[in-house]
């Protein structure tokens, strides 16, 4: 169109701007005295107001700002409900802000069967979702296997056509799978016959580590499924993995719109933008966006200034 002089525009209608995407949380002021009575009984009537299918809510004393505790929204019931106990961690991994602790509600709920997580570089969504599958996997409830994929789109040139089998030709686009899933089995005893490494874990078939590619005209049931880096895919392929989907099978989708690695789409335009927007309504859906970076200081530093 340029080489013919022609004015070319965006095609507007499924764009999702970044700056109005849904966010997955909200803050609700209340008297102390309701906010006591939810830490008692860990539930309270929801208050008027607009609110979407499991929205986090930060309680905040009107009278005290820093009297707070963590609610998750129930439409169905009209009520606040507390959060999965996470306190504790999984995996040795704990919740170090607000945003982490709601992403550990939503992973850890079998009710909710399709999460996204959204965050810059850092936030530690990844390694949280890697946690709280491997607890639940190993667990053998409710899911039997932990499969995992992302988009094998490289950043800056391509090396060009990698040799070796599938497992081979997938390793270099995995490998941040392979850091998290190392830091996590790192320090465990060797004698209660825990896996020590990926390598175990996919022997032992608790892990299963496969490209998108293959997945179209699959059934996925009863499976912790993990699609990192899911930024990177268009709507069409996003839609393509959520109907793969089948019975006790929870979905979960990281991404961070803030660094795309494909030309053919953008921070309005990718397809785990358009999840997050058009399932804010279904109550089998939670989203949270993760706010802080938690893996170093210079890292946060470089998510937020570059």
């Amino acid at each position: 169109a340029d080489a013919s002089g022609i004015q070319a525009e965006d095609y507007e209608s499924d764009r999702v701007r970044l700056d109005e995407l849904y966010t997955g949380q909200t803050e609700l002021e209340l008297p102390a005295e309701e906010i006591e009575r939810f830490r008692e009984a860990g539930e309270l009537p929801l208050p008027e107001g607009e609110f979407f299918p499991n929205e986090y809510a930060l309680l905040k004393d009107s009278a005290d700002g820093s009297n707070t505790a963590l609610a998750r929204i129930d439409t169905q019931t009209g009520s606040l409900r507390a959060l999965v106990e996470a306190s504790h961690g999984v995996q040795g991994i704990r919740p170090r802000n607000k945003e982490q602790y709601y992403a550990l509600d939503a992973l850890l709920d079998p009710s909710i069967v399709l999460v996204t997580i959204m965050g810059k570089a850092g936030t530690g969504k990844t390694l949280l979702a890697l946690a709280a599958g491997l607890e639940q996997v190993q667990a053998r409830a409710p899911y039997l296997h932990l499969l995992i994929s992302r988009p094998t789109f490289p950043m800056g040139k391509d090396i060009g056509y990698l040799p070796g089998s599938v497992e081979e030709k997938l390793n270099p686009w995995m490998q941040p799978i392979f850091d998290n899933l190392a830091l996590l089995l790192e320090g465990r005893p060797t004698d209660n016959g825990a896996p020590r490494s990926a390598d175990e874990l996919i022997r032992r078939g608790v892990l299963a580590v496969e490209p998108l590619t293959h997945i179209r005209g699959r059934s996925i049931p009863q499976q912790f499924m993990l699609v990192d880096e899911a930024q990177n895919l268009t709507p069409l392929e996003v839609k393509t993995i959520l109907t793969r989907v089948g019975e006790k099978t929870k979905l979960v989708l990281t991404g961070d719109p803030w660094q795309i690695d494909t030309p053919y789409i953008d921070s309005s335009s990718n397809g785990f933008n358009h999840v997050v927007h058009h399932f804010r309504d279904v109550p089998l859906a939670a989203h949270v966006e993760l706010r802080k970076g938690e893996r170093s200081k210079l890292a946060e530093y470089a998510a937020n200034l570059l």
